[in-house]
């Protein structure tokens, strides 16, 4: 009688224990489980699949940590990013509201960056290292022109968003093109930047890789390229889970500073 509490007691506990586990990392275990299904030597015996399993790619993930390997190409690869995202920020978001102000310039122009938008940022490889040569400014260049469509889209798409009524009260209060921009517009909009920004590191993050493809000596592309040529497919692999969850802080970063202005306002 009393081992079958014990047993009851037991499986109550693992019953509140599963129950206390997020929905969100029950998908994270199910997938790691699919996965080692797919790798694992227990089922297969071939060599190279096994370096993909997760004991392999968490060994070699531990190994890239501690040793401090990785860290010099996290810092390339994150001044790259921002460095076009700051470039793309500076043309994007002017330009975009620019064209949400003006309807004769979104008329001339609507065209042209649809079409611009529409062609992929690495087909212009070839053309940037023909213009800039190998190093880091090709680089810079694609991550710029993958990142200003959506933040000049979402600019645009805010300003005509925003009630006439608050324009209209600015120039009865003679209020003039700075202050209009800096006291109604931009404050207006920012909600709208905020999800131009994380489409834009979403976007910049995933050209990165193959943009660091271009002779540059450091960065997670250069490292995939390196660890794919020393046929290190756990060292690979780990980088990859490196990129992932890079490209989810910055995502997640972004997302709390959004929901921190729309609580602020």
């Amino acid at each position: 009688m009393t081992a079958q509490i014990r047993q009851k007691s037991i499986v109550n506990s693992l019953i509140l224990l599963v129950r206390k586990i997020p929905i969100s990392l029950w998908g994270i275990i199910i997938s790691a489980f699919i996965w080692w299904i797919f790798t694992s030597a227990l089922w297969h015996s071939s060599q190279i699949l096994n370096q993909f399993s997760p004991e392999e790619t968490l060994s070699s993930l531990t190994k890239l940590i501690i040793s401090g390997n990785i860290f010099p190409h996290i810092i390339d690869s994150l001044r790259r990013v921002f460095v076009g995202l700051i470039l793309a920020t500076i043309i994007g978001i002017p330009l975009g509201i620019l064209i949400g102000v003006s309807k004769l310039l979104d008329q001339a122009t609507s065209v042209l960056f649809q079409f611009l938008r529409m062609i992929s940022p690495l087909s212009w490889m070839p053309i940037a290292v023909m213009i800039f040569g190998i190093g880091d400014f090709p680089v810079y260049f694609l991550l710029t022109v993958a990142a200003i469509w959506p933040l000049m889209l979402n600019a645009s798409a805010g300003v005509a968003s925003i009630d006439k009524r608050w324009l209209l009260l600015s120039r009865s209060l003679c209020a003039n093109r700075w202050e209009t921009l800096t006291k109604i517009i931009f404050p207006a909009i920012l909600s709208h930047l905020f999800t131009g920004l994380r489409l834009a590191i979403g976007i910049i993050w995933i050209v990165l890789v193959p943009a660091e493809m271009l002779g540059v000596r450091a960065g997670l592309g250069y490292y995939i390229l390196d660890t794919r040529d020393r046929l290190a497919y756990s060292e690979l692999l780990a980088v990859i889970l490196i990129i992932g969850a890079i490209g989810y802080i910055l995502d997640l970063g972004f997302r709390y500073a959004d929901q921190y202005w729309r609580h602020e306002k």
